[in-house]
């Protein structure tokens, strides 16, 4: 079936309909992952977007089952697809791996998450570099729809769970404060022997009828869209700051601590997505490759005097990571869990949970 690819600035690019047939639009963003897919696609922080793959082939390995470990899928970062749509050079019809269960293309059309394949996506790729990310439309079959801005929305509120849920039995107690949260930072979390209490992004879980209100420290996790729409979690986290409870934040985590220490945050022409973003220690010789998924930034001027850079991206010198100079806050903007991508930074885990000892 016909398809086309629309962007803001007029720029069409025509292709073929995979997956379901139905038209869809959002925020046209690329990834340089070579591989991952089932990971990228469930990622919650990518609701609201189309996603455009640059590595040319896709779906060759398939889909797998999903695996369920400590009562949370193992295999795929949230239970559904988060993406608005999905654009590849080639997509693989046949595929061939010992777990695939399903194509590429099946599980789009059981998700209803349209897909067009068949573009140029050097020459796509080099537009959202030049002009920035740019809002866009998949029409499939002629089937028109309106463009659609997710950063007006609060994606968060979409993508959180309703009510809390506890995992675990460990002594330490982690709030973990569910703004979209990756599966496997869950799994990092368990595997390390503590019990999560994981709440919506707007929970008071300061309430005195709330349980799981005796937690050792606080987690804010990673999400979709423009920070500074969680305004009941950044309350939440100032209400933290203030009891000088530890805290940890991944990617928009970061964005929400800095948010709630004072700072303000502001949207990246393309953003780093992919699994080969160098980041490195501020004031060290040493660099991490890490995996990334963000359109937005912490602006490193606005960091109140006793909070300090703590990482930068070694391509453009953003910043990666922030802490306090003298008190247990600290977050990156990289995502330490992977899935997909390195796992050179999965010892931030162990460095927040050793610091509640």
């Amino acid at each position: 079936m016909n398809a086309k690819l629309v962007l803001e600035d007029g720029t069409v690019f025509h292709g073929k309909s995979f997956g379901h047939h139905g038209s869809t639009a959002g925020e046209v963003v690329f990834n340089t992952g070579m591989v991952g897919y089932p990971e990228s696609l469930t990622d919650p922080s990518y609701a609201g977007q189309i996603l455009c793959t640059t590595f040319p082939l896709m779906g060759n390995y398939g889909v797998p089952e999903k695996v369920l470990e400590n009562e949370i899928i193992k295999n795929f970062e949230s239970h559904r697809i988060q993406v608005q749509g999905m654009v590849v050079q080639e997509y693989s019809r046949g595929y061939s791996h010992h777990s695939a269960s399903k194509s590429l293309g099946e599980w789009l059309k059981e998700e209803k998450i349209p897909g067009i394949t068949g573009i140029d996506i050097r020459a796509l790729t080099k537009i959202l570099r030049e002009k920035g990310t740019m809002l866009g439309k998949i029409i499939i079959d002629g089937k028109e729809t309106e463009f659609y801005n997710p950063d007006k929305e609060n994606l968060v509120e979409g993508v959180s769970i309703h009510k809390p849920i506890v995992y675990g039995e460990g002594g330490k107690k982690i709030i973990l404060i569910d703004c979209g949260v990756k599966n496997n930072i869950l799994h990092n979390f368990l595997k390390r022997g503590v019990q999560v209490i994981r709440v919506p992004w707007d929970f008071d879980f300061f309430a005195k009828d709330f349980e799981h209100n005796d937690f050792d420290a606080v987690f804010i996790s990673n999400g979709p869209g423009d920070p500074k729409m969680c305004v009941q979690t950044i309350k939440h986290v100032i209400t933290a700051l203030n009891k000088e409870i530890p805290i940890f934040g991944i990617c928009l985590g970061n964005q929400i601590l800095a948010l709630a220490a004072g700072a303000d945050t502001y949207k990246l022409k393309y953003g780093h997505r992919g699994q080969n973003q160098p980041c490195y220690l501020v004031g060290e010789k040493k660099c991490f490759i890490t995996s990334q998924n963000h359109g937005f930034a912490v602006k490193e001027e606005t960091l109140p005097k006793d909070w300090e850079v703590w990482m930068r991206n070694a391509n453009d010198e953003t910043v990666e990571g922030i802490k306090h100079k003298t008190k247990p806050f600290f977050s990156v903007q990289f995502h330490p869990e992977a899935n997909p991508g390195p796992k050179d930074t999965e010892f931030l885990f162990d460095g927040f949970l050793e610091g509640l000892k």
